[in-house]
């Protein structure tokens, strides 16, 4: 599992970290740049509550083959 972050779309609103269960572990939000930060993803439980409250669209939660427990972060800056 992927998590893809669109830096071009995201805002730096909070909405992920706000409805993430995990919120403050997971999620920085950068207000100078305007961009969220996923970190700490040990505690992602992959519930994809933060990609399906972005109001951007900016994140992304990509499934494939080789699931690993822990996902991994992409950006595009």
């Amino acid at each position: 599992m992927k998590i893809i972050i669109d830096h071009e779309k995201c805002t730096g609103c909070g909405e992920c970290k706000e409805s993430c269960p995990k919120g403050g572990k997971i999620w920085t939000i950068d207000r100078k740049k305007k961009i969220a930060i996923p970190s700490n993803l040990e505690y992602c439980h992959l519930c994809i509550i933060c990609a399906s409250r972005c109001p951007e669209e900016a994140i992304r939660i990509i499934r494939d083959d080789n699931y690993e427990k822990s996902p991994k972060i992409e950006e595009n800056p």
